[in-house]
Formats: C-alpha cells, sequence, structure tokens
C-alpha cells in the first residue's frame, strides 16, 4: 500500500517537473512580447509620440517666431517641394499595397477568416477558437463566429485628399465636398506619386515662413501647373473614374498557395519600411482619442469626433502625431502553430501566442515568419495537455 502510494507520489511530481519545465523553458527569447493593449473607449489617451514637454516647448519658440517679423528658410517638404530621395519610396509602396491586397484576396479563399458578429474579433483558420474573450455577451464571453473577409484583417483608413498640403484645413461644411481617399494613398501622393484621378499641386519654387506665417509666392495656378484644369469654381475637383481595363494586372511569379504567401509576406514587410521611411519627412496627424487620420502637416477642422469628452472640444479631434499603426493599424489574432493544435480553447490560452492577422494568415498558408515575430508567437513554450494544466505553476 505504501509502496503504491509512493509511486503515485512520484509520477505525479515527474508530471509536474514536466509540465513546468517544458513552460517555462525557452530556446530562442526569453521575453514575452504582448501586442499594444486596446485603449479603452472610455477615457483612456493615444500615447504621444514626441514628449509632451517637448511638444509645449516647440510651441512656445513658434508664438516667439510670430511676434518677430524675420524670415526663417524650410526645408523639404515643409516648403511645399518635394523630397526627392523618397519619390521612388513612394512609388514602391503603392505597388507593395496593390501586390498584398491580391495575395490576400487569394490565400483567404483557401484559409478562412473568422470575425465575431458581437465584438469584432477576428480568427484566422478553421475552426476557430473557443477562448471566452468577446467582450460584449456578458457572463458567457463566447464569439459568435461567423465569415469574414479582406476588410477584416486589412482594415482601411481614409483620409481627406488634399490639393494643396500646406493650403487651409478642411473645414466642417467641406466635409462632404472633398474626397476622402486611403491614408496610405494620400501619403504616397503627397510624397511624389502622381494621380490623374486625385490631382495635387505641385510647386517650383519654395514657400517662405515670415513672422511665423506661410508666405507663398507663386501664383495659385502657375501656367507650368496643369493639375489644376480639373478642378471647378468652388476649388475642388470631379473625380474622373478610370476602367477596369486600364488597370494593368498584377503577375506573380509563383502559382501555388506557398508561393502567394510568401510573396505576400515580402510585400508586407515592404509596405511597413516603405511607410516609415516617408513618415520620418512627411507628417500625419491622427486623433488622440479617436481612430481620425489626417495626411499633411495638420490636422482638419471637421466636427464629428465622438470619443471621450467630445462635447467639451465641441466635437472637434485632439489632433497629435501619427504613427504607423494609426495608418495602417494591425488586428492581432491568436496564433494556430499547426494543424494538430488548431482547435484552441480558453483553458490554455496563457499557452497561446499571437501575430498580425496578415502575417498569420500568410504563416498558416507556409511563409516564412520573420524574427521580429517570433517572442510574440511562443512557440518555444510547449502547450501542456489538459490533464496537465493543473500542475503547471
Amino acid at each position: 500500500m505504501f509502496c503504491r502510494r509512493a509511486r503515485t507520489v512520484s509520477h505525479l511530481h515527474q508530471i509536474f517537473t514536466r509540465s513546468y519545465a517544458r513552460a517555462l523553458h525557452s530556446t530562442g527569447s526569453s521575453f514575452l512580447v504582448e501586442p499594444p493593449r486596446k485603449l479603452k473607449k472610455n477615457s483612456d489617451k493615444k500615447p504621444w509620440v514626441t514628449d509632451i514637454n517637448e511638444v509645449k516647448r516647440k510651441s512656445r519658440l513658434e508664438k516667439q517666431e510670430r511676434r518677430v517679423v524675420s524670415e526663417s528658410t524650410l526645408k523639404p517638404p515643409e516648403n511645399g517641394l518635394l523630397v526627392k530621395e523618397l519619390i521612388p519610396t513612394a512609388h514602391n509602396v503603392l505597388a507593395a499595397r496593390t501586390q498584398l491586397l491580391s495575395c490576400v484576396s487569394i490565400v483567404s479563399e483557401i484559409i478562412p477568416i473568422y470575425v465575431c458578429s458581437v465584438c469584432r474579433e477576428v480568427h484566422v483558420g478553421d475552426p476557430p477558437h473557443k477562448i471566452k474573450t468577446c467582450s460584449v455577451r456578458g457572463k458567457s464571453k463566447e464569439h459568435a463566429w461567423e465569415r469574414g473577409g479582406m476588410d477584416n484583417i486589412l482594415p482601411v483608413v481614409e483620409s481627406f485628399h488634399l490639393y494643396d498640403r500646406l493650403g487651409r484645413a478642411v473645414s466642417h461644411n467641406e466635409r462632404l465636398e472633398v474626397d476622402r481617399i486611403p491614408a496610405l494613398v494620400e501619403l504616397c501622393i503627397q510624397a511624389g506619386v502622381e494621380n490623374p484621378e486625385y490631382p495635387t499641386r505641385r510647386r517650383d519654387f519654395p514657400v517662405y515662413r515670415v513672422a511665423g506665417k506661410i508666405i507663398d509666392f507663386e501664383k495659385r495656378f502657375p501656367k507650368n501647373d496643369f493639375s489644376g484644369q480639373s478642378i471647378n469654381a468652388s476649388g475642388f475637383w470631379e473625380m474622373k473614374k478610370r476602367s477596369n481595363e486600364d488597370q494593368e494586372p498584377l503577375i506573380l511569379p509563383y502559382n501555388d498557395l506557398k508561393g502567394f504567401a510568401e510573396q505576400g509576406m515580402k510585400a508586407y514587410e515592404n509596405l511597413h519600411n516603405g511607410v516609415e521611411k516617408i513618415m520620418k519627412k512627411y507628417a500625419v496627424q491622427t486623433c488622440g482619442y479617436c481612430s481620425e487620420v489626417q495626411v499633411g502637416p495638420k490636422g482638419h477642422r471637421v466636427r464629428q469626433c465622438q470619443a471621450f469628452k467630445h462635447q467639451m472640444r465641441g466635437g472637434q479631434h485632439g489632433w497629435q502625431e501619427a504613427t504607423i499603426d494609426d495608418l495602417f493599424p494591425p488586428v492581432y489574432v491568436w496564433h494556430v502553430r499547426n494543424k494538430k493544435d488548431s482547435f484552441l480553447i480558453d483553458a490554455l490560452k496563457r499557452y497561446y501566442g499571437k501575430l498580425p492577422a496578415l502575417v498569420e494568415l500568410f504563416a498558416q498558408a507556409g511563409a516564412t515568419v520573420g524574427e521580429d515575430y517570433r517572442a510574440m508567437m511562443r512557440e518555444d513554450v510547449v502547450v501542456p495537455g489538459l490533464d496537465e494544466d493543473k500542475f503547471v505553476a
């Protein structure tokens, strides 16, 4: 009797030791990287990219410049001219965006995408997980899954298109007269991409800042500026619709699912790196309380913010410097390691990793995941069985 109990205790000790070592042992990364915390809709505000004290210091300097009548020389793109080194980068970003959309549409036909009809959480792969993280359905917190699509893993952030990026901001009364286009496209247009559908003003001579005000010595529409011909008297343009015949089809060198996934992963990395380079020179503004984005040196004046304490601001947005996540927001989903462990349950959710939905989609299709996402995948942590989970510390 005593020997049998001793063997039982010894067996339980071995299970505990093995499970604890498997759960905590790490071969690659020693730290767990968690995705960014979601902001609360009621009271949270986006963190400042530049320190608030530095923002106040620059504001005081600009106030002093307005008091002194002196001319200050501006550098591109603040003076209205293009940064010539970034023009090829802008074209590459648009090409990578087109390629990424094509790869996602093809891969998503094979690998299903699910979205919760209540809280809009996304899951990539079949079957959808059983993790109880729904923040809307009360005590059960179980998701109500339905089939989703490309828009759920690749949300489009729109921005007002500016004919003159140094001109006046879009007012509230003009909100329905100015076109709204994807913010990535607007950023590339301002960085040098010519698009006949969305004309923009290109200056031949720089503007100057005198006493804190922008002085433009060019005529509003010079003779060699043909982009202003499509603008009507009110200052806005009529869009010229382009037929599908004018669009060049995307030719990919791969004809299998893994090939499209590899090509899409490469396009995603090129897009991300290119946008980061452009945003170092070209300013992008975002609201600190909601997801509104305006590409340009200043935000618009449309009073449509419905976030925290919008009544005190009269519905106006609280503009601040944007990051690439504001322009190209990632959607984080639970990572599925392989087809054998594709059924994710709530009891073992602390052992699962997370990835951006685009990366997870391409990873399940066979693409190689970069080293930047290794720590988030948590593949160095072995998921214990249900009978071993209670023995893991």
